[in-house]
């Protein structure tokens, strides 16, 4: 199984700095997650740094073993309160979760997490239930309003996970239609609602779709509170392979195009000598589409049994760069990023055989040196969009 998790969040209206931080890690050699998103205490700069530090200190906390549970007793007793408002600098949620289904959670002071539970009849037909799990209440030695929720859960297939800050559940508050805002009821409605509509819908969709309608119920459109959505998904994984570049050993490009064709998943070229030996060695034509011929990067190819096939070395520089930044330009680079992004377990075939159309001592490393580029690749998508990647170079 795999942990599909993403966060989307949104400032303040009129502030620059989000108020709420989220940290998260994969660990692939112990099929493990973890996670903590915590709520700085009013908006900002300074909230930024409060959520920052809680974040941080319980994602290392977690990393290095120490028990969940007792991480987050140490970050509770630790934290200060407002001397003005009486609360505390910052509240959090923390999940530690592996592939196996066991997950333990904790909150203190963030609204209490969603857990639906979806389940496939006999017609395929989805259906969705939202479980209520025991937990065991830890009250703080040092601070009597400070309590601290731990639950102790067994994720199934088709399970969803959603933490939120409490900009979500208290949008509209004090308006006629949401009296005590939209509340944890209410958001939980709409989720349902988008599940009924899109049961398979990712996490990264999901949480972007949610933190939109928060932000279309706040009057005006204009956010009181900064707003996070948490969003986990226990499912299959989404596995994808990528060839690109000749072989070392070109008397093995045969071997090579029937490995690629023969994966189950979804597949992609990013070159055009590494479609041209596929072609020459399967019989399978490529055909160039002038309709994606958009940008300064050369457009895409079409090819029998492959879901994407692209230009290679400029193409993939391109991606790293979105990748990098989030931002993206209507281009061959962006198809590719968006293939990478909806998949969960991405394989790498890299041939290790310069191409002599690429080599330019005057370029930058990463055009001249495809190996480089891949393993930048790579690093992202495992430490930003925490995907599961495999590199094999042949």
């Amino acid at each position: 199984m795999f942990i599909d998790i993403a966060c989307s969040q949104k400032k303040k209206y009129n502030q620059n700095a989000y108020g709420d931080y989220f940290a998260s890690n994969r660990f692939p050699n112990m099929n493990r997650v973890v996670a903590v998103l915590s709520d700085g205490l009013g908006s900002g700069i300074k909230a930024n740094i409060l959520a920052c530090m809680t974040s941080t200190m319980l994602l290392k906390f977690m990393e290095n073993h120490f028990d969940i549970e007792k991480s987050c007793e140490i970050i509770m007793n630790s934290l200060p309160v407002c001397k003005v408002r009486g609360i505390s600098y910052s509240t959090f949620s923390a999940i530690d979760c592996f592939e196996d289904g066991n997950a333990k959670i904790v909150e203190e002071g963030n609204p209490d997490f969603i857990w639906i539970r979806g389940k496939y009849n006999d017609s395929n037909k989805p259906q969705f239930e939202v479980l209520k799990p025991e937990y065991q209440t830890i009250q703080s030695k040092d601070f009597k309003n400070r309590k601290m929720k731990v639950y102790n859960i067994k994720l199934e297939k088709y399970d969803r996970i959603i933490f939120c800050s409490d900009g979500a559940t208290q949008v509209a508050m004090g308006t006629k239609e949401y009296p005590l805002g939209l509340e944890r009821n209410g958001l939980i409605k709409i989720i349902l609602r988008k599940l009924e509509q899109e049961p398979e819908i990712s996490s990264k969709d999901l949480s972007d779709f949610l933190v939109k309608q928060i932000e279309f119920i706040a009057p005006k459109r204009e956010l009181k509170d900064d707003t996070s959505i948490l969003s986990i998904y226990y499912r299959d994984p989404r596995e994808s392979l990528i060839f690109t570049g000749p072989p070392f050993h070109s008397e093995k490009d045969s071997f090579y195009a029937k490995t690629f064709m023969d994966f189950k998943g979804k597949k992609a070229i990013s070159g055009g000598t590494t479609a041209n030996i596929i072609s020459r060695e399967l019989n399978i034509p490529v055909i160039a589409d002038m309709s994606t011929n958009r940008g300064k990067l050369p457009g895409l190819l079409k090819m029998d049994g492959v879901d994407l096939v692209t230009e290679g070395i400029l193409t993939l520089t391109k991606t790293l760069e979105y990748l990098q930044s989030g931002e993206s330009e209507d281009d061959a680079a962006k198809t590719l990023m968006n293939f990478l992004l909806n998949s969960d377990v991405i394989s790498f075939l890299v041939g290790a055989q310069m191409n002599k159309a690429h080599y330019d001592p005057n370029l930058p490393i990463e055009i001249e040196i495809r190996k480089n580029i891949i393993k930048q690749i790579a690093k992202v998508l495992e430490e930003k969009y925490l995907k599961k990647v495999e590199v094999q170079f042949i």
